[in-house]
C-alpha cells in the first residue's frame, strides 16, 4: 500500500513523505525511449521551461523597482512636495506590507484552486502597475492608500511565482531556479537606481510634473506593458490537460519528473495522487489546514522573518549611499555596484547548493559575511570603508534565496499545502520588512549604528535557528533511514524514500 501518512499519524514526517513499496527504477526511462533519449528530452523540456520562466525575473525586477520607487523619489523632493513630517515617510513604506501580508495566503489558495497562473498573475501585475503609475499624481494620504493597495495586489506575485516554479522543477533544481528568479530583486536594486537616476535627472518639469512623479509614471507604465506580454508567456501547471508549447512526450515527462521527485512508487500514472483521495490537495481548505498544523512551516516563517529584518537595509540603500556626502545622482549610481556583485555571488551560491544538495551552510555563510558588513559600517564613518561594507551587506541576499529553496523543498507535498505554506512563510517574513522600515530612524543617521546593530542581531538569531533546524531535519532523516532498514525485514512494510534537504 502506498500513500501519504494519515493525518493522525503525521508529525515530523507529515503528508509530504510519500511511502510505497520498493520499485525498480531501472526502467524509469523506457516509456521515453530509454535513459539516453529521456535525458535528451529532459534537456529540451528544461530549455523551453527556463525560457518561459525567465519573464518572472523581468517582472520581479519591475516589482522591486515599483516597490522601492519611494526610496529613490525621496532624494528628489518626494517628502517636501507631500509635506511629510516625522515618521510619515516610514509609514508610507511600511503600509505597503500591511496589504502585502493580508493577501498572500488567500491569493496562493486561489491560485492553487484555479490552476491558471498565466492569467491570474499577469492580471494582478496590470493592477499593481496601474496603482504605481497613479502614485505619481497623489498627496500624502493618497500615497498612503496607493502604497497599501500596491502591497495588496503585489502579494499575489512573489509567493505565486515561487509556487509556480516549485510545481515544474525538481527539488535538486529549485535553489538555482529560485535564485535566478529572486535575483530580480538584486538586479532591480542595481539597475533600478540607474533608471531612477536618469529619470530624476532628465524629466524634471516635463508637462509641469516633478521628476519624482515621472519616476512613478514611467515605471508603472512599463510594468503594465510587461504584464500583457506575460499573459502569452507564463506557463500553467504541468497538470494542465493541454500545453501547446510542449510536445505530448515533453508534457508527459514534465508530469513524471514531479511524480518521481516526490514519490518513489511510480508504477501507477497517478502514484503521487494516492493520498489525494484522502486529503484532496486540490482543496484549498485542506492545504490551509495541513500548512497551519505543520510546526516546520511556522518555524521557517519566523526564521525568514529574522532574515528579512536583517535585510531591511536594502529599503534605505539610496539613503545609506547618500550618507557618504555625494549628490542625489551619484548616490543613486553608487547603489549599482554592490548589487551587481551580490547577483554574481548569489548565482554561484545557489548553483553550488543544488550541486551538493545542501542548504543550511549556503544560508549561514552569506549571513556571516553580511554581519561583517554591519560591524564594519558601525566601526567608522570613513567613506571608502563604509562603501565596502555595503558590498558585504548585499552578499547576505544569497542566503535569503537559498532559504526560499529550502522552505519550498521542505514542504513539497501535497501541492495545496505547499501553496499555503509558501504564502504563510513569506507573509510572516514580510512583516520583517514592515518592522525594518522603522529600524532606520532619520535621527539615527548619518551613522545609523543602531540600525546596523538591529540587522546584525537579527542575522545572528537567524543563523542559530537555521543550524537548529538542520540538526532536527537530520534527526528526522535518520528516523526514516531506520524505517527503511526495518522494511527490508518485511516486504509488506511501506518504505519511506523521501528525505529532507539539509
Amino acid at each position: 500500500m502506498s500513500g501519504y501518512l494519515s493525518t493522525s499519524q503525521a508529525s515530523d514526517e507529515e503528508l509530504i513523505h510519500l511511502t510505497g513499496p520498493q520499485v525498480d527504477h531501472s526502467d524509469a526511462g523506457l516509456e521515453f525511449g530509454g535513459p539516453k533519449a529521456r535525458k535528451e528530452l529532459e534537456k529540451k523540456l528544461l530549455k523551453k521551461l527556463d525560457s518561459r520562466m525567465s519573464i518572472l525575473v523581468v517582472i520581479y525586477v519591475l516589482n522591486y523597482i515599483d516597490r522601492n520607487s519611494a526610496a529613490a523619489a525621496r532624494l528628489r523632493g518626494f517628502e517636501e512636495d507631500l509635506g511629510l513630517e516625522g515618521s510619515q515617510f516610514a509609514s508610507i513604506l511600511s503600509v505597503f506590507y500591511f496589504g502585502y501580508i493580508i493577501m498572500q495566503i488567500p491569493s496562493n489558495m486561489f491560485l492553487s484552486r484555479i490552476g491558471k497562473p498565466s492569467v491570474y498573475l499577469p492580471c494582478c501585475i496590470i493592477v499593481w502597475g496601474t496603482v504605481s503609475l497613479c502614485t505619481g499624481s497623489t498627496s500624502y494620504y493618497g500615497a498612503l492608500f496607493a502604497r497599501f493597495l500596491l502591497g495588496f495586489v503585489e502579494a499575489a506575485f512573489f509567493p505565486g511565482a515561487l509556487y509556480l516554479i516549485a510545481r515544474w522543477y525538481k527539488r535538486n533544481e529549485l535553489s538555482q531556479r529560485t535564485t535566478y528568479f529572486a535575483c530580480g530583486s538584486l538586479i532591480s536594486n542595481a539597475f533600478g537606481s540607474l533608471i531612477a537616476s536618469g529619470i530624476l535627472d532628465l524629466m524634471d518639469g516635463i508637462f509641469g510634473y516633478a521628476a519624482w512623479r515621472w519616476l512613478f509614471f514611467v515605471e508603472g507604465g512599463l510594468t503594465v506593458l510587461v504584464a500583457i506580454i506575460a499573459i502569452f508567456t507564463l506557463p500553467d501547471f504541468p497538470e494542465t490537460e493541454v500545453i501547446h508549447w510542449l510536445t505530448p512526450a515533453e508534457h508527459a515527462l514534465a508530469r513524471r519528473r514531479m511524480i518521481e521527485d516526490n514519490a518513489e512508487d511510480i508504477q501507477q500514472p497517478n502514484a503521487c495522487n494516492s493520498s489525494d483521495q484522502a486529503v484532496k490537495p486540490s482543496n484549498a481548505v485542506a492545504g490551509l489546514i495541513l500548512a497551519f498544523s505543520d510546526w516546520k512551516v511556522w518555524y521557517m516563517a519566523v526564521t525568514l522573518f529574522l532574515l528579512a529584518l536583517s535585510l531591511s537595509f536594502h529599503i534605505y540603500f539610496p539613503t545609506l549611499t547618500a550618507t557618504m556626502g555625494y549628490n542625489a545622482t551619484i548616490s543613486l549610481l553608487l547603489c549599482a555596484p554592490p548589487w551587481l556583485v551580490a547577483t554574481v555571488w548569489a548565482l554561484w551560491i545557489s548553483r553550488h547548493s543544488d550541486t551538493t544538495n545542501e542548504r543550511c551552510m549556503h544560508i549561514v555563510v552569506p549571513l556571516l559575511i553580511g554581519i561583517g558588513g554591519f560591524l564594519l559600517a558601525m566601526s567608522t564613518m570613513n567613506t571608502a570603508v563604509r562603501y565596502v561594507s555595503l558590498f558585504l551587506m548585499a552578499q547576505s541576499f544569497a542566503g535569503f534565496m537559498c532559504f526560499l529553496a529550502w522552505a519550498s523543498s521542505t514542504v513539497s507535498k501535497p501541492p495545496a499545502k505547499r501553496a499555503v505554506a509558501l504564502a504563510l512563510i513569506n507573509t510572516i517574513s514580510q512583516s520583517g520588512n514592515m518592522f525594518g522600515a522603522f529600524a532606520w530612524v532619520k535621527s539615527w543617521g548619518p551613522s545609523y549604528n543602531k540600525s546596523y546593530a538591529i540587522c546584525a542581531a537579527a542575522s545572528l538569531l537567524c543563523i542559530l535557528m537555521c543550524l537548529w533546524l538542520r540538526m532536527t531535519l537530520k534527526r528526522l532523516n535518520r528516523e526514516m533511514d531506520m524505517k527503511d532498514t526495518q522494511s527490508d525485514e518485511s516486504v509488506d512494510r511501506p518504505r519511506t524514500r523521501w528525505r529532507y534537504h539539509l
